[in-house]
């Protein structure tokens, strides 16, 4: 069965979507947005020193997603806006990433692939990789979902519950870097921070709690990514940015109808 590149496509795509439902509910209630993005475009410089270290790419883009997320970690609240931080990171990340692209000789590499992604070309490893980051993330997230939850709504309560928001921080930016890095070969690092953030908001209209918001996003996510890869092959349209494109559709769709639902109340 996974020798259909369609098959191994669409299952890559549903698990990076169930990676990033719990993980972009968290995103759109913290306000992180900007954080996905910045740590998305680190990894372009991971990819450039898998290439030139001949490592994995997954290796790579890990390493310095962690880095990056360790980075902001430190660094937050230490005399500069966090928006100002996460800007001068993540550009400077790209730049130095796709200089460090161009230096490589001896090395074909499809750079498109890597910032939009190349969802068809998953292989087997691929899918292993995919879907062992998902699932740590996602056991990661429910292990801590008191915590997390406890630690977005407010840090005072946080303390006195008796643990640190701060760890629960770090816990929550380590697993973004997990999932930039197993999300790069599905929708590439452009494309990542849309589909942390666009399932989550929309699934925030038809949800009554949290939990409840971390499923609808989910599957918000997992039947873009199967919607959206049908679309291309029929249109003959990019994989990735068609799956965003189904997710923005549905987010778009459902503040219509809620927009008139509060009209006719």
């Amino acid at each position: 069965m996974l020798d259909d590149f369609m098959t191994r496509a669409t299952l890559a795509g549903v698990g990076v979507a169930l990676a990033a439902a719990p993980l972009g509910c968290f995103v759109v209630w913290r306000r992180m947005a900007y954080f996905g993005d910045a740590t998305a475009h680190a990894a372009i410089l991971g990819v450039a020193l898998s290439l030139t270290l001949q490592m994995s790419i997954f290796a790579g883009a890990l390493a310095v997603a962690l880095i990056m997320a360790l980075t902001v970690t430190v660094l937050s609240g230490r005399g500069y806006a966090m928006d100002t931080l996460l800007g001068v990171l993540a550009h400077s990340a790209l730049a130095f990433g796709l200089v460090a692209v161009s230096f490589l000789s001896g090395v074909r590499i499809d750079l498109m692939a890597y910032l939009f992604g190349d969802i068809l070309a998953v292989s087997r490893t691929d899918l292993l990789i995919i879907w062992g980051g998902a699932a740590l993330v996602v056991a990661l997230i429910t292990w801590r979902w008191s915590e997390l939850l406890t630690a977005t709504l407010n840090e005072e309560l946080a303390y006195a519950s008796g643990f640190d928001p701060k760890r629960e921080q770090l816990i929550l930016t380590l697993s973004l870097a997990v999932t930039v890095a197993v999300a790069i070969k599905v929708v590439g690092v452009l494309l990542i921070a849309a589909m942390l953030i666009i399932p989550a908001a929309a699934a925030r209209s038809l949800a009554r709690s949290p939990e409840a918001m971390a499923v609808v996003a989910a599957v918000i996510g997992g039947a873009s990514a199967v919607i959206g890869l049908r679309s291309a092959y029929v249109f003959d349209t990019p994989a990735g940015p068609s799956i965003v494109c189904v997710a923005a559709i549905v987010f778009a769709c459902v503040n219509l109808l809620g927009w008139q639902t509060r009209d006719k109340i």
